[in-house]
């Protein structure tokens, strides 16, 4: 089935099955569906099926099947890294326990998640697979390919590609300490009637706000770029996210500029830039100006960059209100992390579990 229906059930594999129901599906629909489902698992592979769970803790499924991981994490996001590795150790260790075994990730939402999770095993498999492995993995990457890579967002890529680069070794961790200092807005995107915009920024280290900016409102002629300076400089470690938006003089409203999602273990260097269609809600909003970049600029200490300071001044068109008291920017609660973008709800290792990642 493709999305949209109420239940896909995919044999990727002889051993790994996808499991997903679309965001919209009802309680009851979903509820019912979960039974028939099970039903099925059981009379097929009696009690030798590990259910991974994508997307929310369900009293539901455990009680169905006590052998459920529940990993989930919110819907359209890219996972903690070290959270990728656990769910790939999972899989292999259970399949290597007993040729009977399978694995069952269950994801309701988009199939985004499920993407995540099959890419990585390919590459974490990469490592170890046999020559009997090979139509298993090549199942998995047509699977990838044909049904979930489209349905991926940019920041879910970025981590499978991070995955992949620390399990091959063409990446090494980096362990050094990072302050960001300044966000960059190459391209001033065009949110009202003016023609631009007033953008806000919240960082997020492991889905935990840790800064918010004040609102940055830019004049009509401004149209070059916008630096958001941190003060003092935030140090971050570990799964960072930043979403920026646009809040409205009109309306009192907000909306998703962008949403960016990154690993301070892969920063090499001190600056990190992000085109157009490497953030979500940008790449798809023609308000976001094409050529339009995200500049990430940091430092390994807290101090102001020599230099730097002079050219982060945005002149006399762009008024920053730093009214930390106003509720709409200071909404920023896991459970509202979504909000205009969905619904929440042989041992080897890429080295984040053993880090302190």
């Amino acid at each position: 089935m493709e999305e949209g229906y109420e239940l896909d059930l995919t044999y990727i594999t002889e051993r790994i099955i996808a499991v997903s129901f679309p965001r919209g599906c009802s309680e009851e629909v979903y509820s019912h569906n979960l039974k028939d489902v099970t039903r099925m698992l059981k009379s097929k592979h009696a009690d030798n099926y590990l259910i991974i769970n994508l997307s929310e803790r369900r009293h539901d499924l455990s009680k169905m099947n006590p052998k459920t991981l529940d990993t989930g994490w919110p819907d359209l996001h890219a996972p903690p890294l070290d959270k990728i590795c656990t769910i790939c150790k999972a899989m292999e260790s259970w399949l290597n326990a007993d040729p009977l075994h399978v694995v069952v990730i269950h994801c309701r939402g988009g199939k985004g998640r499920i993407g995540v999770v099959i890419s990585s095993f390919v590459h974490f498999t990469d490592v170890s697979a046999s020559a009997d492995q090979a139509l298993d993995r090549f199942a998995m990457r047509k699977y990838y390919d044909d049904k979930v890579s489209a349905l991926m967002t940019p920041s879910q890529k970025r981590y499978v590609w991070i995955l992949n680069s620390l399990l091959s070794g063409s990446m090494k961790i980096n362990a050094s300490p990072l302050f960001l200092h300044c966000v960059i807005l190459h391209g001033i995107p065009n949110f009202d009637a003016t023609r631009v915009c007033r953008p806000y920024i919240k960082v997020y280290q492991g889905m935990q706000a840790v800064y918010s900016s004040g609102v940055y409102h830019i004049g009509q002629g401004h149209r070059d770029r916008v630096c958001i300076s941190l003060e003092p400089a935030q140090l971050l470690k570990g799964d960072i996210m930043i979403k920026c938006y646009h809040k409205s003089d009109v309306t009192s409203e907000r909306e998703v500029i962008f949403r960016l999602q990154f690993h301070t273990g892969a920063v090499q260097g001190y600056n990190l830039m992000f085109e157009k269609e490497d953030m979500e809600t940008a790449n798809k909003d023609s308000r976001f100006p094409d050529y339009g970049k995200v500049e990430l600029v940091f430092s390994e200490g807290p101090e102001r960059i020599p230099g730097r300071f002079l050219m982060w001044q945005n002149g006399a068109d762009v008024i920053v209100d730093y009214n930390t008291a106003d509720p709409l920017t200071r909404w920023d609660s896991y459970q509202n992390i979504c909000d205009g973008e969905g619904t929440v709800a042989t041992h080897h290792c890429c080295g984040l579990c053993c880090n302190g990642y």
